[in-house]
C-alpha cells in the first residue's frame, strides 16, 4: 500500500482529557484550494475497523479450551459481550475516535467548500465525497454503539451527529435518538450521491467512487427498511449485467498461500472491490494462520454446520469455488483480510500491523438487493439475484427456488448443542411463514458465508433479533453453554468508551 499523508484534525468528542486541549481546536491548517480539500478528504475515512470486535461478538466464534494459553483480555471482552476496558487499535475507544476524526475531516472539507462559494460547481465531487464520508462514519458508530433501527428508534439513544467543525474547547453534546441519526444519514447520502464523480481519483477504490457510494446507500437503506431505494441504489452499482461485477471466486480460491490470497482479495483491480479502507488492526493476525487469538475462534463445528463449509439448498459445500482452510491449530481461516506489517524501525523489528477492509463489494450489494426483493415478496427477482451469486460462487447445479423452500422448511432451528444454519428470527416487523421466511434464512445463510471475517454478521444478528449462545468446547469436544444473548439484550449495543462517558454522554444501559 502506498503511504498517504494524513492531515490530522482534532476529533470532536474523542476524549475530554488534556491531550486534546493542549492545542486549541480551531488551530487548523487553512484549506483554501481544491487540491487541499482533496488532500484533506484522504483523512475522512476511519483508520480503524470494527471487524475484530463484531466477528468476536457474533456467532462466528466459540471458546476452545485446549488453547487457553492464547487468550487476550480484549478478545475475551468482545466474545463475552462485556464492556471493553482495553484500548488497543481494535477497541471501541479507537473505533469511536477514528470515526469522529474522519467526520471532523469531512466537516472541515465541507466548510471550506461552503466558504469558497463553489459558484461553478467545480468542487461538487469533493462535496459529494465529504458527505458520503461523514455519513459513513456516523453509520458505523450508530450501528455499533446503539440499538439497530427499529420501531423504538424515536426514543432509543443515538450518537451525536456532527455537521460542523468543532471550535469550542470543551463542547457539550447530546446523543439524540437513533431515528435522528438515520435522518441525518439519509440527508447526507441523498445529497452526496449525485455529486460523486470518479474522474478526480487516482486510486478510485480507496475513495467513495460512484459504485461504492451507491453500494453504501443500498446497505444503509436496507438497514433503514426502505426497500425500493435499496433496489434502486444496488442496481446503480451492479448495472444491467451484475455477473460482470462479481468476484471471480475461482481465482480468489485457487491457492492456499496466504500472501497471494490476501493480496488477491484486496486487489484494487478486482472488479468486485468497490471501497477498500487501509486500517490499523490486529484482525489479520487473529483471523490468520497464527496461534494468536486461538482461544476464541471460528472453528470446524461452526464452519461445517453453520457457515462457510455448511450444506444448504445448493447441496454440500464441496462445490464452492472459494474454500476455507482448516488448520492444525483448529482455526478455520479464509485469508481475506491480511496481515501487513509496516516497519518503523527495521533493525529493531518494530512497527505497526495493518490490514485492508473491503468495506463494500459487489457481491454483498447483490445480496442487499436480493433481501430487499424478498422483503417485498418479489421472490422471482430475489431468486434471480441469489441464483446469480450462487452460479458465480458454486459449481453446483442443484440450487433452485424449490431447493430453498425444501431445505429451510425441513431444517431444524439451531440449538447450542445441535447446530444448524437456521436460527429463529425475531425482528420487530412481520415475516410470513413459509416462502418469505425460507428466503430470508437463505439470504442470511449466504451472507454469513460471503461476509465471514468482514464483520457484517453482527449487524445481521441485530437486524433480525437473532438470539445466540456462547459456547465452550472442551479438549474432549464437549459443548457447554456459557451465556445467551436474547433479542432484547442491551449488550447488543456496544458500550460507549469510558472517556466519552466521563465527558458527559450517557452510557448505554446494562
Amino acid at each position: 500500500m502506498k503511504k498517504q499523508i494524513i492531515l490530522f484534525l482534532a476529533a470532536a468528542l474523542l476524549y475530554s482529557c488534556d491531550s486534546y486541549l493542549d492545542v486549541a481546536p480551531d488551530n487548523r491548517a487553512e484549506v483554501d484550494s481544491k487540491e487541499k480539500i482533496a488532500a484533506l478528504l484522504v483523512s475522512a475515512y476511519p483508520t480503524n475497523t470494527f471487524c475484530y470486535l463484531t466477528e468476536m461478538s457474533s456467532d462466528n466464534a466459540d471458546r476452545m479450551e485446549r488453547f487457553r494459553t492464547y487468550d487476550d483480555r480484549m478478545q475475551e471482552q468482545f466474545f463475552s459481550w462485556r464492556d471493553v476496558t482495553e484500548t488497543d487499535s481494535d477497541s471501541p475507544q479507537e473505533i469511536w475516535g477514528a470515526c469522529y476524526k474522519a467526520i471532523a475531516s469531512a466537516n472541515q472539507a465541507l466548510q471550506a467548500i461552503e466558504i469558497s462559494g463553489n459558484a461553478d460547481g467545480s468542487l461538487n465531487p469533493q462535496k459529494g465525497e465529504a458527505l458520503l464520508c461523514r455519513a459513513y462514519g456516523h453509520f458505523v458508530l450508530v450501528n455499533l454503539f446503539c440499538k439497530h433501527f427499529c420501531g423504538t428508534s424515536d426514543s432509543d439513544p443515538g450518537i451525536p451527529y456532527l455537521t460542523v467543525p468543532e471550535t469550542a474547547v470543551k463542547p457539550e453534546y447530546e446523543r439524540g435518538t437513533v431515528a435522528d441519526v438515520y435522518a441525518g444519514l439519509e440527508a447526507d447520502i441523498e445529497e452526496g450521491l449525485p455529486l460523486i464523480n470518479d474522474d478526480g481519483y487516482s486510486t478510485p477504490k480507496y475513495h467513495f467512487n460512484r459504485k461504492a457510494a451507491y453500494a453504501f446507500a443500498a446497505r444503509f437503506f436496507l438497514y433503514y427498511r426502505k426497500y425500493g431505494r435499496v433496489i434502486d441504489c444496488a442496481t446503480e452499482t451492479l448495472g444491467t449485467d451484475p455477473l460482470q461485477s462479481l468476484r471471480n471466486w475461482y481465482q480468489a480460491g485457487i491457492t492456499t498461500n496466504p500472501d497471494i490470497r490476501w493480496n488477491e482479495f484486496i486487489d484494487t483491480d478486482n472488479r468486485a472491490n468497490l471501497l477498500l479502507i487501509p486500517v490499523g488492526s490486529l484482525w489479520g493476525v487473529v483471523d490468520g494462520p497464527f496461534r494468536e487469538g486461538g482461544y476464541y475462534m471460528h472453528n470446524l463445528p461452526i464452519s461445517t454446520l453453520e457457515s462457510d463449509m455448511s450444506a444448504g439448498p445448493w447441496g454440500d459445500a464441496s462445490s464452492f469455488q472459494f474454500q476455507p482452510i482448516y488448520l492444525a491449530i483448529e482455526k478455520v481461516v479464509n485469508y481475506k483480510m491480511g496481515y501487513f506489517f509496516e516497519y518503523t524501525d527495521p533493525a529493531a523489528g518494530i512497527g505497526y500491523i495493518h490490514t485492508v477492509h473491503p468495506a463494500f463489494t459487489a457481491d454483498e450489494t447483490l445480496l442487499c438487493r436480493a433481501e430487499a426483493y424478498a422483503l417485498q415478496k418479489d421472490y422471482d427477482r430475489a431468486f434471480s439475484d441469489l441464483s446469480l451469486f450462487m452460479q458465480n460462487y458454486s459449481a453446483s447445479a442443484s440450487f433452485t427456488r424449490e431447493s430453498i423452500n425444501d431445505f429451510y422448511s425441513k431444517a431444524a432451528y439451531y440449538e447450542y448443542n445441535a447446530a444448524t444454519p437456521k436460527k429463529r428470527l425475531n425482528p420487530d416487523f412481520a415475516i410470513d411463514a413459509g416462502e418469505q421466511e425460507n428466503f430470508i434464512h437463505c439470504i442470511l445463510h449466504i451472507r454469513r458465508i460471503l461476509t465471514r471475517s468482514e464483520g457484517l454478521r453482527w449487524f445481521d444478528i441485530k437486524r433480525y433479533g437473532i438470539e445466540i449462545y456462547r459456547r465452550s468446547i472442551s479438549e474432549n469436544n464437549v459443548i457447554t453453554r456459557l451465556d445467551f444473548l436474547s433479542k432484547d439484550d442491551p449488550r447488543r449495543a456496544v458500550q460507549l468508551p469510558m472517556d466519552v462517558i466521563n465527558a458527559g454522554l450517557p452510557a448505554n444501559p446494562r
